[in-house]
This record gives structure tokens, sequence and C-alpha cells, in this order.
């Protein structure tokens, strides 16, 4: 039993070196508080089993008595520089930190006053037991301090973080517990010497651990966030196809990757593409920001992600990468497509204005055709009043042709949302009285034009030139007489509407009104028209943003309603 307590013994002091040396190394390469009262921590153990093989078990002499009381005081100082790594995170109130400091300054102090300390197998003073039992008290209050926070603190954290903290955690209390029983032991040799050394030595494995531990450690640790991650990368390169979907699905394996609290992820130009939670409750501390090509992101991290997830901080930049790249690959898809679609939409408008202008034409065409052949051919056999009639007639299918190539023309560049809005000040009531002048030509005593309040405005002239112009032409052609053209500004758009007191809109066309070649009225079978009009008023009312609605006159007749924003 004694051989085993010893191989333990010199197990443990050989670990607690180890890890004195691994925390060196640890604070030189990263320089944080929290490394550094850890590293303090594992020093002070670290001397501790060294001093301990150098003082004997029956100290006698000034030199030894020294070194046995530097040994204690480093018993004490260990679960203060504990307690000071835990608190380094999340930092507890002053008057905590006072009480604790004072306390352990105390308790030295008294580890260098005691008049004598006596070797194992010797009567203990009452005065040397009630400074074991302040010692015993001190260290597990501290312990049990530095065991909760870590342990609750693991809570929500990653996997590798949350392993590693709740070692540490364990490895405290597992280290109280030896402590204690080493204490209370009498025997180095007896069974319960052996338990003691046992739990000292799991309480420096769990340490080295939670402190330090083998990549292969942590990889087998990662493996529930690794997985997730690889899926959402290998989603990101197969099935994402926009640039949100791409963000989105990354953004939770990111926060998980390294227990974020909430997280954003932003294009080039600083748009949020994704984000979970809100940043605004985390406004107190500042993220991690990890930029790469086409991307950033932004993600609030627990204080203890720094120390306890550091490999999967630096997992973000190739994860921010592979994003990046992704993103990369969706905009090309999106020009490609974009491009795909202003084709397509480009040869729709070709075919679509071909097959118009064949439909529309072919009867005025048609029609001059067959009055030429009729002049050429029999034009000896007419007399001078046949042959003004079909002057007359052919002068009607020309201007025809003109107005409706003019239509045509109208509606290819609508269509191609080629039409320039120009807006400028103008004087309404001026502007509608010379248009509908035009419109109006011999009837434009059959159109009254009205203007209410304001008549200034800022719109296009030449867009409310085409539509004014179709609407009094199309109240003249379907409706009846007298034409009232009214307009008003007011709160920031231009409000004119064209009524007559015809028979209206048809019920059964008043869906389809702004389609084309809809006829407006109940007499469209008798009176001429291609059904462009109404359709070309509206593209335009609506390439100048606003828009033109049909109402039901009262008690008759047929109101158009057009509106344009001013400005």
């Amino acid at each position: 039993m004694h051989e085993l307590s010893t191989a333990l013994n010199v197990v443990n002091s050989v670990l607690f070196v180890v890890l004195a040396v691994v925390a060196v190394r640890r604070w030189l390469r990263k320089r944080d508080d929290a490394a550094g009262w850890l590293t303090l921590s594992f020093l002070a153990l670290g001397l501790l089993v060294t001093a301990g093989r150098l003082v004997p078990a029956h100290p006698h002499g000034f030199v030894v008595g020294a070194l046995l009381r530097l040994e204690i005081e480093l018993l004490v100082l260990f679960p203060y520089l504990g307690y000071r790594f835990a608190t380094a995170f999340v930092p507890p109130s002053r008057r905590l930190q006072r009480v604790v400091g004072l306390l352990t300054i105390g308790l030295s102090i008294w580890t260098f006053a005691l008049p004598s300390i006596p070797a194992p197998g010797d009567p203990r003073p009452s005065g040397f037991v009630v400074y074991v039992s302040a010692f015993l008290i001190h260290w597990t209050l501290l312990s049990v301090v530095v065991t909760t926070r870590l342990w609750r603190a693991g809570r929500g954290q990653p996997s590798v973080a949350r392993t590693r903290m709740r070692l540490l955690s364990f490895a405290a209390a597992a280290l109280t517990v030896a402590i204690i029983g080493s204490a209370l032991a009498t025997n180095s040799s007896s069974p319960g010497a052996v338990v003691v050394q046992a739990i000292a030595l799991l309480s420096a494995v769990a340490f080295l651990l939670g402190f330090e531990p083998p990549q292969i450690v942590r990889a087998s640790w990662r493996a529930p966030e690794q997985q997730r991650l690889q899926e959402a990368i290998r989603g990101l390169m197969t099935l994402a196809t926009t640039r949100a979907e791409v963000a989105q699905r990354v953004l939770g394996p990111v926060a998980a990757l390294v227990g974020a609290r909430a997280a954003c992820i932003f294009d080039a130009d600083g748009n949020v593409l994704a984000q979970q939670a809100v940043p605004e409750q985390t406004e107190d501390v500042e993220p991690v920001r990890v930029e790469e090509p086409g991307v950033v992101l932004h993600v609030w991290t627990s204080p203890y992600a720094p120390f306890f997830g550091e490999d999967e901080l630096r997992a973000l930049h190739t994860v921010a990468a592979l994003t990046g790249i992704a993103l990369d690959r969706v905009r090309l898809f999106e020009q490609e497509h974009q491009s795909r679609l202003a084709l397509e939409r480009a040869n729709e408008l070709m075919t679509n204005f071909v097959a118009l202008a064949a439909h529309e034409l072919r009867t005025p065409v048609t029609t001059v055709h067959g009055f030429v052949q009729t002049l050429n051919h029999l034009g000896d056999r007419l007399d001078d009043g046949q042959k003004d009639e079909l002057r007359l007639a052919l002068e009607q299918q020309t201007a025809r042709m003109a107005a409706l190539v003019e239509q045509l023309l109208d509606l290819s560049r609508l269509d191609a949302e080629a039409v320039e809005v120009k807006p400028q000040e103008l004087d309404l009531r001026h502007w509608l009285e010379v248009v509908v002048a035009v419109a109006a030509g011999s009837r434009l005593p059959d159109v009254r034009v009205e203007v209410l309040g304001p008549s200034v405005a800022t719109i296009d002239p030449a867009i409310l030139d085409h539509i004014v112009t179709n609407l009094v032409t199309n109240a003249l052609r379907y409706g009846q007489a007298p034409v009232l053209v009214s307009a008003a500004v007011d709160d920031g758009q231009v409000r004119i509407s064209v009524e007559d007191v015809g028979p209206g809109v048809a019920f059964e066309i008043e869906e389809t009104l702004f389609e084309r070649f809809t006829r407006a009225g109940v007499a469209r079978d008798r009176v001429a028209g291609t059904g462009l009009g109404l359709a070309i008023a509206r593209a335009y009312a609506r390439a100048h943003s606003g828009d033109l609605r049909y109402e039901r006159g009262q008690p008759a007749g047929a109101r158009f309603v057009v509106e344009l924003p001013t400005g």
C-alpha cells in the first residue's frame, strides 16, 4: 500500500509540474488575464509539489520551517488564484472581491505567524487545529465558487468549451476533496491516503484535459457542431440559390460553433443578409468580427469563448471564406439569370410587337392597297366625285396608319421600360388647355377645363400630354358631350379626371378595360379605333409612378382618373 501511495504521489507531482509548464507556455502565447491567473495557479501547484519533496517528514531548523510555511502558503494561494481565474471572464462585485482578498491575506499572515507546525503523527495544538479549520473553510468556499461558476457558465456553450469548463470545474472540486482528505489523514500508507492520491490524480488529468486538451480530443468533442457545419457548407455549394439563403444556411451552424448569443452576416456592401437573435440586446459587448472577401461575420460570443473556444473562433475565418465563395457563386448565378430573363423579355417584346404590328396594320394597308389599285386600273372609268371620295378614304386610312404606328412605338418604349421621366414645373391650367385644344380639334367647344386650387405642379409634360390626349380622344369618340377635364394638386399628387355624359363603359368589359385591343364604349362596333389608347395611357401613368383608374359617372357616363406624384 505504501509503494502504491508513493507511486501515485510521484505521478501526481509530475503531472502538476507538467501543468505548470503548459500553463506558462499558454500564457506566453496568449498573455490575457484569464491565462495569467490560471498560469499562476498551476505554478503554485508545481512549486508546491516540488517544495514538498524538499521538506523532510520531521522538519527542524529555520530553513526547513520556512520551506514548510512556503508550501502551506502555496496551498493558501492556489484556491485564490483559481478564484481569480474563474472570475476573470465575468467579474463579481467589488465587495466580494475585497472580502475574498482580505480573507486570503489574513490567512497568509496567519500561516507565517504560526509558532510551530507539528509533524505527521505529532499532537496538534488547539491553535493549529483552528488554523487548519480556517484553511479548509477558505479552500472549500473558494473551490465551491470556482466549481459553480465554471459549471454554470458551461451551459449554452459549444461542446468543446462546455466540456473543458466542466472538466476544470470537476478538477477543482476533486482537488478540494483530496486536500481535505490529506489534511485529515494521519498515515501516508493507509488505504485512505491511496484514495486521496487517486483523487488527486483524477484532478490532475482533468486539469490537463480542461486546460490544454490534445487536438484529437477536441475534434471528438467538436463532432456535433462540426457535422452540422459540414452539412451547411455542402448545402452552400449545392442547394442555396439566393444570397439570403446562403447566409441563412450558414448562420445557425456558425452561432452553434462558437456558442454565439447573436450573429449577423453582411455582404461586401454592408447589407444584412441574415441575423440571429437581436444584436441590440448585446450592445455592451463588442462582437467578434470576421472579414473575408465578399462577406463579414459578426458574432456576439460569451466572455468564455476566447479562452475555451480559440480553435472555433479561428474556424470562423474558414467558414467566412467558404460563405464568400458561395455568395459570389450566387451573385454570378443571379447575374446570369437576370441576363437570361432580359433576353427572354426582349425576344418576347419583339415577337409581340411584330405580331401586334402585323395584326393592326393589316386592315389599313389592305384598304390603302385596294384603293391604289382601283385608282391605277380603273381611274379612267371613275368620275371626279368618285376619285375625290377615294382620295379622302386614302387620307383617312393613312392617318389611321400613322396614328397606329405612333401608338405601337409608344407601346414598344413602355414595354421596354425605355420611357424617361423628366418632371418640370408647369402651369397646369395652361398646359391642359393647350393639350385639350390639340386633342379636341374642331370639337373644342364640347370640352371644358377646370383646375381646383393651385395650378402649379411639377410633372413630366410629355407623359401628361400622352395621357390626357388619349382620355379626351376616347371621351369624344365613345362618349357624349360635354366632356369635363378637371384637375387638382393635393398632398404631393396631381389628380386629373376626364368625364363625359355618354352611356359609359359596357359592364362586360370593365375588368379588361385597360387591356390592349379593348374598345371602351358601347358604340365600339360603330366607331373606328385600335383599342390601345387606355392601355397606353395607364402604362404612361405607371411609368410616372402613378396610376389610371375607371369610375362610373353619376348618374351616367364614364370618368377616368389619373393620379401622378409631383416633384
